[in-house]
C-alpha cells in the first residue's frame, strides 16, 4: 500500500505565514479571540502557525506571549500584564523541560508529585482569582532522557515515572476543574514520535523545544480545542462507498464480491475504517452518505454479513448519479447543519477537487486512495474535537434517526398544525439546574444557526448566571411519541428595572418547526410577570450562519425598535400577552 499523501508542512506554512495571514484576514466575518500564552520556551514560531490554523476555522486570534520561562512569574507573582490584555484563554505552553524532578536517590515519588502538582495549581488558582477565564495547560511528553533505562518508567527517581505520574494528577485536575483544560502534548508525541518532535539544536540555539513540524502539531491540537470552545468542530462524516467503506465497486462487482471483513489484510482495513466510523457515532458524530451509486445496490452492501455499519448508523443517505457537491448540500439541508460542519471522504481524487472547489467550508481531507491512511489523517486533523462527552452526544445519533420517523409522520398529514398535534409533544421548561449545566454550556457554544446573539459562555459563567437574582435563565427540553429530544433550547436575559434584556436564546435545528420557542415565550413571559418586568428586549446580531433566525422577533410580535446593518433591536410589551403555545400539549417545570 502507498504511502500517505502529502501535506501542507510547517516549513511551507512558516514561509508563506504573512501573505496567508493578509489573504485570511480579509473574512468579513471572524470571530476576535484574545490569546494569553505563557511559554516555558520560546513560542514565536507555535504562535504563527496557531494563528493560520485559528484564522483558517473563522476566528481572529490576539495574542500576548510571555517573556521566555515567565510563565510561573507572569500568571503568579505579577499578573498585571496578564490582567491588563484580558484574555478569553490563556495557554500555559510549557513542556517536560519545565518539570521539576526527583533527585536520582529518591524513595518515594508521591511527594514530589504534590510539590510540583502544587506549583502548577498556584498558575491556575491565580489565573482563575484575577481573571476568571478558561485555561490551556500543556501536560507532559517523554523526557529526552532516560537514565535508568527501562526502571526510568519504575524506579521512584525515574523520570519517565514521574512525568507520567504528573500527567495522571493533570487529568483529575482538568476533571474537576471547569475552566481547565489540558493540551495533550503527550500524545502528541506519541503520534509524532520523540525525535520528530524534538530539535536540540533548536532548542540550544532558539530555546524553541520542538521542530517545525512538531510545532504545527502542537498548533493542531491547541487550535482543535480553541475550535470546540467557540462551536467550530464539525459535527458530521460524509462517506463515500466504492473503495472508501468497502474494497471494489458494488455496481460492477456485485454486493457478495465488495472486499470487507477479515480475509484480507485489504478487507481488514476496510473493516477497521467502518469500525472508527461506528465509534465516532457513538460519541456523537452524524455519519452520512454521499455515493455516485445505484440506490438499491449501495443498500445491499450494507446487508453483508461483515460489515460492521448498517444502514440505520446513517442520518442521511444519498446514492444517486447527481454531482456529489448537490447532494452534499441536500445532506446540509436535510440535518439542518451548516457546511461548515461537514467533513468529506472520498478515495477518489477528482471528486475531493469538485466538492472543496465548489463548497469551500466543507472540510475535504486528502486521504489518498488507500483505506489505512484515512483513520491517521483524520485523527491529525481532529475535525471532530470535544471538551466533555455529555449524554446528549452519545443518543445524538438516534435523535436524527428519530426525526426521519417524524418526517413520514408529517407525510400523512395535509395540515400542520394536526401533523403537530399527533407527535403528542411534551415539553420541561425550567430554570438552569446543576445537573444540565455541562449540556446548556456546550449548546450555547455550538448553536450557530438558531441563535440570535451568538454568544458564548465559559461553563463558569454559565454556573453565575445560574445563580444570579438579576438573570432569567431558562432551558427547555422536548420530547414526544417518538422519542427525547434532550435540552435543545436556552433563553437567557438578564433584568433592567421593569425590562428584561434578551442576552441569548437559541435553539437546536433538530427541532424546527414545533412550536417550542413559543412556549419558551410564554414560560419567559410567565417568570418575567412574577418579577414585575414590563416589556421584553430582543437583540438579532447577523452572523455568517444565524440568517434563518432575521424574522423570529417579528415573528413572535415583537415591534422592531431600532434596524441596523448588522443587528436589530425589538421590544415586546407584556401588557397584554396571551399565550402563544397550541400544540405542546405537556408543560412541566423540571
Amino acid at each position: 500500500m502507498s504511502s500517505a499523501p502529502s501535506e501542507e508542512s510547517a516549513e511551507t506554512l512558516l514561509r508563506k505565514q504573512k501573505a496567508l495571514r493578509r489573504t485570511l484576514l480579509e473574512r468579513a466575518d471572524l470571530l476576535e479571540v484574545r490569546i494569553a500564552v505563557l511559554g516555558g520556551s520560546t513560542t514565536d514560531e507555535v504562535v504563527n502557525l496557531l494563528e493560520l490554523l485559528l484564522l483558517r476555522a473563522g476566528l481572529k486570534p490576539v495574542f500576548y506571549q510571555s517573556d521566555y520561562q515567565k510563565y510561573f512569574e507572569e500568571a503568579v507573582i505579577d499578573p498585571a500584564r496578564v490582567i491588563a490584555f484580558r484574555p478569553d484563554i490563556v495557554w500555559v505552553y510549557t513542556s517536560s523541560r519545565d518539570v521539576r524532578y526527583p533527585p536520582i536517590d529518591a524513595k518515594e515519588i508521591q511527594g514530589f508529585v504534590d510539590e510540583e502538582l502544587a506549583r502548577f495549581t498556584a498558575i491556575w488558582d491565580s489565573l482563575q482569582q484575577h481573571i476568571g477565564c478558561v485555561i490551556v495547560q500543556n501536560n507532559f511528553e517523554r523526557p529526552e532522557t532516560a537514565l535508568l533505562g527501562n526502571m526510568d518508567a519504575v524506579s521512584a527517581a525515574g523520570r519517565c515515572r514521574f512525568v507520567n505520574a504528573l500527567n495522571e494528577r493533570f487529568a483529575h485536575a482538568a476533571e474537576s476543574r471547569k475552566r481547565l483544560y489540558l493540551n495533550d502534548l503527550a500524545s502528541v508525541a506519541t503520534i509524532v514520535g520523540q525525535r520528530a518532535l524534538v530539535d536540540l539544536r533548536r532548542w540550544f540555539g532558539y530555546k524553541i523545544f520542538t521542530t517545525p513540524a512538531g510545532s504545527l502539531e502542537v498548533a493542531r491540537s491547541m487550535a482543535a480545542l480553541i475550535r470546540a470552545m467557540y462551536g467550530r468542530a464539525r459535527k458530521c462524516l460524509v462517506l463515500d462507498l466504492d473503495n472508501t467503506l468497502w474494497g471494489g465497486v458494488i455496481g460492477d462487482d456485485g454486493p457478495d464480491k465488495i472486499v470487507i471483513g477479515r480475509e484480507t489484510p485489504a478487507a481488514e482495513a476496510f473493516t477497521a475504517f467502518q469500525e472508527y466510523c461506528l465509534r465516532l457515532r457513538g460519541r456523537g458524530v452524524l455519519l452520512a452518505v454521499c455515493s455516485k451509486n445505484t440506490a438499491a445496490l449501495a443498500i445491499e452492501g450494507f446487508s453483508h454479513p461483515d460489515s460492521v455499519l448498517r444502514m440505520e448508523h446513517f442520518a442521511s443517505f444519498k446514492a444517486n448519479w447527481e454531482p456529489k457537491h448537490e447532494n452534499i448540500v441536500a445532506i446540509s439541508r436535510e440535518l439542518n447543519i451548516g457546511l461548515d460542519s461537514l467533513v468529506f471522504v472520498d478515495d477518489n481524487p477528482a471528486e475531493r477537487a469538485i466538492v472543496a472547489a465548489q463548497l469551500p467550508t466543507v472540510a475535504v481531507p486528502d486521504v489518498g486512495s488507500e483505506v489505512v491512511d484515512f483513520i491517521p489523517i483524520l485523527e491529525r486533523e481532529r475535525y471532530f474535537e470535544t471538551l466533555a462527552l455529555s449524554g446528549e452526544d452519545l443518543v445524538r445519533a438516534g435523535l436524527y434517526a428519530d426525526n426521519a420517523k417524524r418526517a413520514v409522520q408529517e407525510s400523512r398529514f395535509s395540515n400542520y398544525g394536526e401533523y403537530l398535534d399527533s407527535l403528542q409533544m411534551k415539553a420541561e421548561i425550567a430554570p438552569f439546574r446543576a445537573v444540565y449545566l455541562d449540556r446548556i454550556t456546550q449548546l450555547t457554544n455550538k448553536t450557530n444557526q438558531y441563535n440570535l446573539t451568538t454568544r458564548r459562555y465559559t461553563q463558569a459563567e454559565i454556573e453565575q448566571i445560574a445563580v444570579d437574582p438579576a438573570r432569567i435563565a431558562l432551558y427547555g427540553r422536548l420530547s414526544d411519541a417518538f422519542g427525547d429530544n434532550g435540552l435543545i433550547t436556552v433563553v437567557i436575559g438578564h433584568q433592567i428595572g421593569p425590562i428584561l434584556d434578551l442576552d441569548l436564546w437559541l435553539m437546536s435545528c433538530r427541532v424546527l418547526k414545533r412550536d417550542m420557542e413559543l412556549a419558551m415565550l410564554d414560560a419567559v413571559v410567565a417568570t418575567c410577570q412574577r418579577r414585575d418586568i414590563r416589556e421584553l428586549r430582543g437583540l438579532y446580531k447577523r452572523t455568517a450562519k444565524n440568517e434563518l433566525v432575521v424574522d423570529h422577533y417579528a415573528r413572535l410580535g415583537f415591534a422592531l425598535v431600532e434596524q441596523g446593518p448588522q443587528q436589530s433591536t425589538w421590544s415586546l410589551d407584556l401588557a397584554a400577552y396571551r399565550s402563544r403555545n397550541t400544540h405542546i400539549r405537556e408543560i412541566s417545570s423540571g
